[in-house]
């Protein structure tokens, strides 16, 4: 076999595992320390040491300390993908489906929180986030929500004449701007409260609802109301 023949050949099955595997060591090891320190205050060092390496090790994988922060935020997207349509198999019901996803994406924000103001701060406000892959998978990300109120539209469930993606963006929208102070480091945040009563407003709306007896009461002043009138005109 020619020398340039033998540069050609294909790595063994066992190094390319365990070029993955390192990868996804430094991806998890990134991922912490960046929820712990914050992106700024991160030394790519620190990573390196959590999995007993070099700094050059995280260099020969990824250019940048922005290019690892980059990486990190698809993996963990990529892994709630497989969370949510995990999730949502097992449940029915269009509210209750509803009600998981802005659940689900409640638990994120509290367990993620500096992730979250990472992906907020550090990428949404970037002129080129509009066309990265990143803002292609949080696309896909608040799919889920939408597909579930269009779900919910077509079983009758919902009211045909609403906007999905208003809804949607309108969901996402307050959680972010309820959830500010949390992201910030004050105070808690109650998922399970919170969620229901979004739930709540997004599926019955902000008119006031009256109870069966008030409008039984109001049935019969109308009745009776009805028949002043005909007596007073018979």
């Amino acid at each position: 076999m020619s020398r340039n023949a033998a540069q050609r050949t294909p790595p063994r099955a066992g190094v390319r595992v365990a070029r993955e595997q390192r990868v996804l060591d430094i991806l998890q090891a990134a991922r912490e320390t960046f929820c712990e320190k914050g992106y700024e205050q991160t030394l790519v060092s620190e990573i390196a040491a959590r999995i007993g390496v070099v700094e050059g090790t995280i260099y020969k994988y990824f250019a940048t300390k922005r290019e690892l922060l980059l990486k990190v935020l698809e993996h963990w997207y990529e892994e709630m993908f497989g969370d949510y349509a995990r999730d949502l198999a097992g449940v029915e019901g269009n509210r209750q489906r509803l009600q998981l996803l802005i659940w689900r994406h409640l638990r994120t924000v509290r367990e993620y929180p500096q992730l979250c103001r990472l992906m907020f701060m550090e990428f949404r406000a970037d002129s080129a986030y509009r066309g990265s892959a990143l803002y292609e998978m949080n696309r896909r990300y608040t799919q889920f929500l939408t597909e579930v109120i269009e779900e919910g539209i077509n079983a009758g469930a919902f009211r045909d004449d609403l906007d999905p993606a208003l809804l949607r963006d309108m969901v996402y929208g307050g959680i972010e701007h309820h959830a500010w102070r949390y992201l910030c480091g004050d105070g808690a945040i109650d998922i399970d409260r919170i969620a229901k009563a979004i739930t709540d407003i997004v599926a019955d709306g902000i008119t006031r609802r009256r109870g069966a007896e008030a409008l039984r009461l109001e049935a019969q002043r109308l009745m009776t109301l009805a028949d002043t009138l005909d007596n007073q005109t018979s």
